[in-house]
């Protein structure tokens, strides 16, 4: 299997109203210190995929801003409150009660 197979099988698990950050799904593939790889994969990710691309955010907290992604960032934020997510003032998402516990974690 490729790493972007295992990157999408690891993130078709996470829940829906749960988020994982990129470092946990480098782990949850055994692709380990490699987060920004699993960035590179979801950004090839297409809009209509089963891959809940939108649930993967980063280690403080916060959707991983880009001007590359046009637009995917808003997108990002309103998929995840649409799944009852919350955001702070400050644009964090309080990972003691939204982060996605794997089985294998």
């Amino acid at each position: 299997m490729n790493s972007y197979n295992a990157i999408y099988q690891v993130v078709r698990q996470i829940p829906k109203g749960k988020v994982a950050t990129y470092g946990q799904v480098a782990d949850l593939a055994q692709l380990y210190g490699k987060a920004r790889l699993v960035g590179y994969a979801l950004y090839r990710v297409d809009l209509d995929s089963d891959v809940p691309w939108h649930r993967v955010i980063n280690a403080k907290g916060e959707i991983s801003y880009s001007h590359f992604r046009h637009g995917g960032d808003e997108l990002q934020r309103s998929l995840l409150e649409e799944e009852g997510i919350k955001f702070s003032p400050e644009g964090k998402i309080n990972l003691k009660e939204y982060l996605w516990r794997s089985p294998l974690d």
